[in-house]
C-alpha cells in the first residue's frame, strides 16, 4: 500500500487570463497528482525579482497524493507546459510567465537534489508564497525552519514593515 502525503503547492501568473490560467492549473492537477484538498484565495501581487507592468495573481493549493516528489515535479512541468509555458525561470533570472508551480512542502520531507528542493528554499522570503499558503496550512510546520507558516508569515510581514520604515 502506497503512503499518501499532503503537500502544498504555490501557483502564480501574470499573463493572459490570470485567473483561468490558474484554475486550469488546479483541476489538471487535482487530476493528475491525487484528491484535491484546498486552495487559498487568488492575490495580486508585484513582480518579484524582476520589473514587469504585469502583475501576478497567486495562491496556494493542497493536495493528497502517492506520487513520489520527482514524479509530482515533472508532472508539474507537464502542466506548465500544457498551459503554454515554453521557458522556465533559471539561475535568479524571472520573467513574466503564462503559470508558474512550486512545490512548497511535500509532507515533512527534505530534499536536496540537483532537479529539486523541498522545502522550496525561499518560500520563508516570499509573501506571495507564505500570504496564501498561511490561509490554508497555517499550523503546518515548516520541516528544516521548524516553524509553522503562520509564523513565517509573521515575521516577514513584520520585516517589510520595518524596512519600509526605514525608507
Amino acid at each position: 500500500m502506497k503512503s499518501t502525503h499532503t503537500i502544498y503547492l504555490g501557483l502564480g501568473t501574470n499573463t493572459g487570463n490570470r485567473e483561468e490560467n490558474l484554475t486550469s492549473a488546479i483541476v489538471l492537477l487535482s487530476q493528475m497528482s491525487g484528491s484535491y484538498i484546498s486552495k487559498s484565495a487568488f492575490v495580486e501581487t508585484e513582480p518579484w525579482g524582476f520589473d514587469s507592468s504585469n502583475k501576478f495573481l497567486n495562491c496556494a493549493v493542497a493536495l493528497e497524493t502517492d506520487i513520489p516528489p520527482l514524479v509530482l515535479l515533472d508532472m508539474t512541468e507537464s502542466i506548465e507546459r500544457k498551459l503554454g509555458r515554453t521557458v522556465k525561470s533559471a539561475n535568479g533570472v524571472y520573467h513574466d510567465r503564462i503559470i508558474d508551480i512550486d512545490i512548497l512542502l511535500y509532507g515533512n520531507m527534505v530534499i536536496n537534489s540537483e532537479r529539486l528542493t523541498i522545502p522550496h528554499p525561499l518560500m520563508h522570503k516570499r509573501d506571495f508564497v507564505l500570504f496564501p499558503l498561511c490561509e490554508i496550512a497555517a499550523e503546518v510546520k515548516h520541516p528544516v525552519l521548524n516553524k509553522t507558516i503562520f509564523e513565517l508569515a509573521t515575521a516577514l510581514k513584520e520585516s517589510n514593515e520595518d524596512s519600509q520604515n526605514i525608507l
